[in-house]
């Protein structure tokens, strides 16, 4: 990765004690094709969690950094440190409180507004996060830089025999399957998917099932998702699904149902299509900008809608045939190493600013 002169920049780590979604998936992929000896990771010395880690990032966090640049990934980062580039994945706090526990909620509309306004630059992973930092921040739209996430190139399409391991060791009751995945947290909307699979599991072949996959959300961020307690018929409940087995359970799947109300970005779809299975997304929020035409939309709200995306995803091979080459082409414009790059040239120009 090509830089004009040596830098050192600290990197806010202490989101990987997590376990691993979204938000520390894109920092894993980005540290692995930094510098090595250009950044330095900052992390506490033990794993904290909930107010005790913010703390931390407030306080001890701003004298580590010993005047470098500061790269805080993750939404979050210390208000007493100016020379800061900090990612914002998402505005859900901001947008829909509701969904959140009232604390986590109450301290990141405090800091959000406050930490866009103090560093030197933030980035966002699309537009949509972009237009909703603008609208809820007044941070100026020159110091927001939109940068996609990527897809690993891990998630291709997988031989039959990889799959079949896969649905064996998960212990899922059939090979045709719809497949969901997520985090199970209310804006991911899985009691509506839920309801459209009622809709229409008994217009579907008997061997055709609906499996989810997704840890729960933490309770100390995320409210209950009650849809768990009572299950439709056909439907397989994962769990987490080990890293390892993800690249065939997608491959696997005979569709991907994504339904969510609100994404900063959007990984699951992307990483769906690139492992050539044809998607089906929400019409709101950073979706339709990520997916472009090679998924079918659907109003996330509307369960007939829902339902009938389904169907004709189900029934239609023709379809899943256009959606498999398009979507393995859209995936394609997404990868890590240009996420990386793009990263870095924002990092080393406010590191020399």
């Amino acid at each position: 990765m090509p830089t004009s002169k040596y830098l050192l920049i600290g990197i806010n780590v202490r989101i990987l004690s997590y376990p691993i979604t979204g938000v520390q998936r894109y920092l894993l992929e980005l540290l692995q094709r930094m510098p090595a000896d250009q950044v330095r990771q900052i992390a506490p010395r033990y794993p904290l969690s909930g107010a005790r880690a913010h703390l931390w990032e407030q306080t001890v966090l701003p004298v580590r950094t010993r005047g470098h640049l500061l790269w805080s990934p993750s939404n979050t980062g210390p208000l007493a440190v100016s020379k800061q580039v900090v990612t914002i994945h998402d505005l859900s706090p901001m947008d829909h409180p509701e969904w959140l526990n009232p604390r986590f909620a109450a301290w990141y509309r405090f800091l959000t507004p406050r930490l866009a306004r103090r560093v030197a630059r933030v980035i966002t992973v699309s537009e949509f996060t972009k237009s909703r930092l603008l609208e809820t921040t007044g941070v100026s739209d020159d110091k927001v830089i939109v940068i996609p996430s990527g897809v690993d190139a891990r998630f291709v399409p997988q031989d039959r025999e990889r799959v079949e391991s896969a649905i064996h060791k998960l212990g899922l009751p059939t090979s045709r399957y719809v497949l969901s995945l997520g985090s199970l947290e209310p804006r991911k909307n899985l009691g509506r998917l839920l309801r459209a699979w009622e809709v229409i599991y008994r217009r579907l072949p008997e061997d055709v099932w609906l499996v989810v996959s997704g840890a729960k959300g933490k309770s100390l961020v995320f409210q209950d998702v009650p849809e768990l307690e009572v299950l439709p018929p056909r439907v397989f409940l994962t769990g987490h699904v080990p890293d390892e087995l993800l690249p065939s359970l997608y491959a696997g799947a005979m569709a991907f149902a994504y339904l969510s109300v609100y994404e900063g970005f959007g990984l699951p779809p992307l990483e769906a299509m690139a492992s050539g299975t044809p998607t089906l997304v929400g019409n709101r929020a950073s979706l339709p900008e990520v997916v472009g035409d090679a998924a079918v939309q659907v109003d996330p709200f509307d369960i007939e809608a829902i339902a009938d995306g389904l169907h004709r995803l189900i029934e239609d091979a023709s379809l899943r045939a256009v959606l498999r080459e398009k979507g393995l082409e859209r995936a394609g414009q997404f990868n890590w190493d240009k996420t990386a790059e793009q990263t870095w040239r924002v990092l080393a120009e406010a590191a020399e600013d």
